[in-house]
């Protein structure tokens, strides 16, 4: 039998929450596919800086703009960066309360300060968790070993004890060089098929 687990962290867009915006950001780049959408965001110099939180709102939407060539002014972008809330998928928040009844729970999660202060409909999801670790307030981002280790440091439990869900391959490989246990997931069924399997939860 491998190493208990005592303490499960989540990430949130992809895992418990579905990410806002995915669909204007495809047109307003003309990209095709999410895939190659989520690609090219995610290496972007500017989403990275600024869910580091090391540049203004202000900022991060002009670099968008200009990198991407945007036909639209950054504060018309920004104003619709603003209102692509996350949306908790349907029993996200069922299943946070079943994995909190058992062992000890947080969540770990690229976030850049202008969706986090607007996403009110994913507050019962984010509201849940006593332990938040939120790459603008860090200062770090997934999957950069520095935010792992920076996290371990700050849990209640040895890092071979915790284990990591990360719709992301990229941050499941970042943590597991850490010392976490960590399993690529996307969406809550996902997830807790991971839990039960890795007895979080019964069956």
């Amino acid at each position: 039998m491998g190493t208990r687990i005592e303490f499960v962290l989540f990430d949130l867009g992809g895992v418990l929450i579905e990410p806002g915006g995915v669909g204007p950001m495809r047109e307003l780049s003309r990209i095709d596919t999410d895939e190659e959408l989520w690609a090219r965001w995610l290496s972007c110099r500017w989403v990275r800086r600024f869910e580091a939180g090391l540049c203004s709102p202000d900022a991060f939407a002009a670099g968008v703009v200009a990198d991407w060539d945007l036909d639209l002014g950054p504060a018309a972008f920004l104003e619709e960066f603003s209102g692509w809330v996350n949306t908790p998928y349907e029993g996200a928040l069922e299943l946070v309360a079943s994995v909190r009844d058992d062992v000890g729970m947080g969540c770990l999660s690229n976030m850049n300060e202008v969706q986090w202060h607007a996403n009110d409909e994913a507050g019962a999801i984010t509201g849940a968790f006593a332990l938040r670790f939120l790459s603008f307030e860090l200062g770090l981002v997934k999957p950069d070993r520095r935010v792992f280790e920076a996290v371990a440091s700050r849990l209640p439990v040895p890092r071979q004890r915790v284990l990591f869900l990360d719709d992301n391959a990229a941050n499941v490989a970042g943590a597991e060089a850490s010392g976490f246990e960590a399993r690529h997931v996307r969406g809550v069924e996902e997830a807790r098929r991971v839990l039960r399997a890795e007895g979080v939860l019964g069956s």
